[in-house]
């Protein structure tokens, strides 16, 4: 049997029940290879992942639905030094990233 994470989809439910992200530009901190932000980046207006792993931001990017691509994009850095401007994101999300 193979192992499937989240199999109900109860993340992104919680998540998007916890913060409305519809039409929100939104940083997700530790992205990794996607796996929740493409559960949750069509609800909103743009989606930025921010993970220090290069690999992972590929695995990402290719992985990334065809329909999301246009409003999600993938950056490579670590949170502590985040290449961004205060204020450019309405909401951020930080989950299963430490």
């Amino acid at each position: 049997m193979t192992l499937q994470k989240d199999p109900e989809n109860s993340e992104q439910k919680r998540l998007l029940d916890f913060a409305d992200l519809t039409d929100a530009l939104v940083l997700e901190i530790g992205s990794g290879e996607g796996r929740l932000t493409h559960k949750y980046a069509g609800a909103s207006k743009r989606t930025v992942g921010l993970d220090p792993d290069r690999d992972a931001l590929r695995v990402a990017q290719a992985d990334c639905p065809a329909d999301m691509r246009s409003r999600v994009a993938w950056v490579c850095a670590s949170a502590t030094n985040i290449p961004f401007t205060k204020e450019t994101f309405d909401r951020a999300v930080l989950a299963w990233s430490l």
